[in-house]
């Protein structure tokens, strides 16, 4: 069986010196087919300190020189698109054009981080002052961290690694230890791109390597993407420790469905956003919102059929809607919720528990499951589920399906399907969510805007990439000058107001 090892500088085999493991699974499958070293505080030191010993040197390269970098990195990526994707879907059970998408989305990301030289420039200003000229510098932070979950573990990586490297910081990235093997390769890859070691590495680990990096004084900055709870746990441990931190949780996306709406559409995209990636996405639609018992009725007419048409097979299966969850654990938590569901009083039109692929009973599969009647006051509204699991909320009129998404406790992204425009504007003004999408259904901005949530779904203030990336990972340095013009008294003295 195959050890899955750290990517140290300078270190060798990084887990030589590891003595716990973690299985990684095939969730097609069931069974154990890697394992994974987890690290110690030791061997995240050691990736200190070749950052620390690399870090200087690669801020000091140009932009220029640093984005032929990433420019190449893509080039790779690209070149390995089919074998990273297989690797992929092997370890969190996506399909293959699921897989390339997470990759793709993540490589975006770092098309836009080759811009870094434009998106890099500071501000000017001559003659702020007699023979005074102010400008600004954003300057790299030295040391940054990422912490990323196993539902994304090419994009997310890339959404961090890629800004973070691109600023002339060291970055060291701690991904989930359920499907380390493409963040392993992606580091790989950016070694053979000529990024110099050191600026790049992977520490495996759980919750032990997760503290030693939010403790650790020489790094200066930690982005994370995980569950609600461990992000304000991370949010509150980095920022005690001095660090700049922004840590991005849960969800629970609404769909508004307005009675204009175009059903078929509607549920066209509700297949992919609700039980695409088996809904292991935080930008998924596990709640739809039709206005008025009206177009309720007829939505759910429409979705049933729609539900029963889905196929779910092995992640290499090119005729699948979607494949396994990653593991028995979260396949149970997700029965588990459904199961919660049902107790409650929701009624459940689909219900996707005992789902079983012929030939592969022991993989982590669950149907599709839909629940109608689902009340603001039930628990498994009120969390997320993050599995194949649609929950219809009937609202009576406009103002409660703004109020629905705005006072639930995440806000991460809602969606509104209508041919209206002035109810869509009105919709995107008010609703209290980070990311608002008007006919799609998950709104996830392109890369040179920004990504965030609000509420229990993002804790800091920096969102993610775009330039509100480039701002997390810098910080501003500001140079007032004067040169004296020659004269033997040195020109004429300059006294800031305040002073004189």
């Amino acid at each position: 069986m195959r050890t899955i090892d750290h990517v140290i500088a300078g270190s060798g085999s990084g887990g030589a010196g590891t003595s716990r493991f973690g299985d990684v699974f095939d969730p097609n499958s069931g069974q154990v087919q890697a394992r994974v070293g987890l690290g110690t505080p030791a061997d995240l030191e050691r990736a200190v300190a070749a950052a620390r010993e690399a870090q200087p040197a690669w801020a000091a390269t140009n932009p220029q020189r640093r984005a032929r970098v990433l420019f190449k990195f893509k080039d790779l990526i690209e070149a390995n698109m089919d074998a990273l994707a297989h690797t992929l879907s092997s370890e969190h059970g996506k399909v293959i054009a699921d897989a390339k998408g997470d990759i793709q989305r993540g490589l975006e990301v770092v098309e836009f981080a080759c811009g870094i030289p434009h998106a890099l420039k500071g501000e000017y200003t001559q003659g702020a002052g007699p023979g005074i000229d102010v400008y600004s510098m954003r300057m790299p932070l030295g040391i940054g961290a990422g912490i990323t979950p196993f539902n994304f573990p090419a994009m997310i990586p890339m959404w961090m690694f890629g800004v973070a490297i691109a600023c002339g910081n060291a970055f060291i990235l701690k991904p989930s230890e359920r499907d380390p093997s493409v963040p392993v390769r992606l580091t790989e890859l950016m070694l053979e791109a000529g990024l110099p070691e050191g600026v790049l590495q992977v520490v495996h680990g759980d919750k032990e390597m997760v503290d030693a990096i939010l403790d650790h004084p020489a790094i200066a900055a930690v982005s994370f993407v995980g569950s609600s709870d461990i992000a304000h746990y991370v949010y509150q441990r980095g920022v005690a420790a001095g660090k700049r931190v922004q840590a991005m949780g849960g969800a629970k996306n609404h769909g508004i469905v307005m009675p204009d709406a175009d059903l078929d559409q509607v549920v066209a995209d509700l297949s992919g956003a609700a039980f695409g990636s088996a809904g292991e996405r935080c930008m998924a639609l596990p709640v739809v919102v039709p206005v008025g018992e009206k177009t309720a009725d007829a939505l759910r007419e429409k979705l049933i059929p729609a539900i029963d048409a889905l196929r779910v097979g092995v992640s290499t299966d090119a005729e699948a809607h979607y494949g396994p969850v990653v593991n028995a654990a979260h396949k149970q938590r997700v029965e588990n919720w459904i199961q919660t569901g049902v107790d409650e009083g929701a009624e459940l039109v689909v219900d996707g528990r005992g789902f079983s692929l012929q030939g592969h009973e022991q993989g982590f599969f669950i149907g599709p499951s839909l629940f109608d009647r689902v009340t603001p006051q039930m628990q498994s509204y009120k969390e997320e589920i993050f599995g194949p699991v649609l929950q219809m909320v009937r609202a009576p009129d406009f103002e409660t399906a703004v109020r629905l998404p705005s006072e639930h406790q995440y806000g991460n992204g809602v969606a509104i399907f209508t041919r209206n425009g002035h109810a869509a504007r009105e919709f995107a003004a008010r609703v209290e969510v980070g990311m608002v999408g008007i006919n799609v259904p998950i709104p996830v901005p392109v890369a040179y805007h920004s990504f965030g949530g609000w509420k229990r779904s993002a804790f800091g203030d920096v969102n993610q990439h775009g330039m509100e990336g480039v701002r997390f990972w810098t910080k501003v340095k500001t140079v007032t000058q004067r040169w004296p013009d020659g004269s033997p008294d040195g020109g004429n003295a300059f006294v800031i107001p305040t002073m004189a």
